[in-house]
């Protein structure tokens, strides 16, 4: 039962020390810190076993040791411990983000949070719930499920992504059409500190803004800043129904044409999205070794996911038929429940069967959406690749299906992100084989504001000890 798993609790006053135990001139940082990890979470919670370890590994690095905290204290008094000895520390969960980011420059310690998945507070009809960040998704929206609540996000990793990897990485997918991303949906949150400390941001109230901003330095810093140790949520009423309307297009510019006229409309969906044609073959299939689809035809369908009343799913489908009949494309309803969540997850889906899998993401203006996939129908000619776009917010997914060490790829990525900087946006390598990523920057060139975050991470992690290397710059 999921009551088992998420327990709602209150708060402890306890908060956990550093033991000062001395290293020997026999003993390593590694080995002295192991002891002191011990003595804050307990014998049971520290491993070094290399099994254990190896399944923490990231880029081909593995942790000396895996250390399990149970409440904020101990993630504080564990971070202030290792920055004590130097030791270099990986936040992780479920590993559904890992990959993305720079291999670590040091990798001694992996802290997992998947014994920290307690619900603290939780008012349904405040729409209101702080909870810690170990819990899954797919948990944690059965839980708020039972009062017709939920968090609109679909991100990588899907029901198994935790919630604090999800605001770690700042990941959203087609939901964020309508509903924006974390950032939107969180009212505060606490986090540990390499010194030491749990710090406060926000409140659980919606109108409650205080200490926001600090939240959002935190948000998509990648576990380079801190950790984050819970998190409140405003929540959303669940719709009533969906449905979902496929509208199928030859031509980019049909495709284009037909976004513009969506956004022009009254509608305001739920999920928005283009794929093209060997992105729609993989996804209605179910399996990721599906044939690859015939190239001849230059074939993209949008998907619009509509929400609410029947009287709104209605008034879609009178809506989509008109617009799809201005541009030749007529508006078919499908069931598409699961295979929404294969768009969402569509990387981690087809990583287990592609070894070579290169994923580019690039986040480009709206307008700009169609022009850049076009580049990469011209650049990526003759490479199996499929593409998912959310056209609703300038987001383009491409994924590169070939054998790990094509030559093509690398000069591939260098003229795609040269193609979204020309138009205003940026390109990031999300997912590549560990000797594409050692020759690429996975991250492109830091912004103007890399100075700033900069001294933000000396100021958050002055002895570089947080995912060292991981982050934009090599942050």
């Amino acid at each position: 039962m999921l009551e088992s798993r998420i327990l709602l609790v209150h708060h402890s006053a306890w908060r956990g020390s550093v033991l000062n135990v001395p290293a020997s001139g026999t003993r390593s940082a590694a080995d002295a810190a192991q002891a002191e990890f011990a003595a804050i979470v307990g014998e049971s919670r520290v491993t070094a076993d290399s099994a254990a370890c190896e399944g923490f590994t990231v880029d081909g690095k593995v942790p000396s040791c895996v250390v399990y905290p149970a409440s904020a204290e101990e993630v504080a008094a564990v971070l202030q411990c290792a920055a004590a000895h130097e030791l270099a520390v990986l936040p992780c969960r479920n590993l559904t983000k890992i990959g993305i980011g720079h291999p670590p420059r040091r990798y001694d310690v992996a802290l997992s949070l998947k014994e920290m998945n307690r619900v603290w507070y939780y008012e349904p009809a405040d729409l209101v719930i702080s909870v810690e960040p170990g819990i899954k998704l797919g948990d944690f929206q059965h839980f708020v499920g039972r009062h017709r609540l939920w968090l609109p996000l679909d991100p990588a990793g899907g029901a198994r992504a935790s919630l604090g990897g999800i605001l770690a990485a700042s990941s959203s997918g087609p939901l964020r059409s309508a509903y924006g991303t974390p950032r939107d949906m969180v009212l505060g949150m606490k986090i540990a500190t390499t010194e030491g400390k749990v710090i406060k941001t926000g409140g659980r109230v919606v109108k409650n803004v205080t200490g926001y901003d600090m939240a959002k330095l935190l948000i998509g810093s990648y576990g380079t800043m801190g950790v984050i140790v819970e998190a409140s949520f405003k929540l959303y009423p669940l719709p009533a129904a969906r449905a979902t309307f496929v509208l199928r297009l030859s031509t980019l510019d049909g495709a284009c044409e037909l976004r513009r006229r969506i956004q022009r409309s009254p509608l305001q969906p739920q999920r928005l999205v283009l794929l093209d044609a060997e992105a729609s073959k993989l996804v209605r299939s179910g399996s990721p070794l599906a044939p690859a689809a015939n190239t001849e035809i230059s074939l993209w369908e949008v998907w619009v996911e509509a929400a609410g009343s029947a009287r709104v799913i209605e008034r879609y489908a009178r809506e989509l038929e008109e617009l799809g009949r201005a541009v030749g494309a007529p508006a078919e309803r499908e069931p598409a429940e699961s295979a929404w969540a294969r768009v969402a997850d569509f990387r981690t889906w087809l990583s287990a069967a592609y070894p070579g899998l290169v994923v580019l993401k690039a986040v480009l203006p709206i307008s700009a959406t169609e022009q850049f996939l076009g580049q990469v129908e011209q650049q990526a000619e003759g490479l199996r690749r499929a593409s998912l776009s959310q056209i609703g917010v300038g987001v383009v997914c491409v994924c590169v299906l070939e054998e790990p060490g094509a030559p093509s790829i690398r000069p591939l990525v260098e003229r795609l992100r040269a193609a979204a900087t020309s138009l205003g946006g940026a390109l990031v390598v999300e997912c590549c084989p560990a000797e594409l990523k050692a020759e690429i920057d996975v991250w492109g060139p830091p912004g103007d504001d890399f100075e700033i975050m900069r001294k933000l991470k000396h100021a958050w992690d002055p002895k570089g000890i947080l995912s060292p290397g991981r982050f934009v710059g090599g942050l």
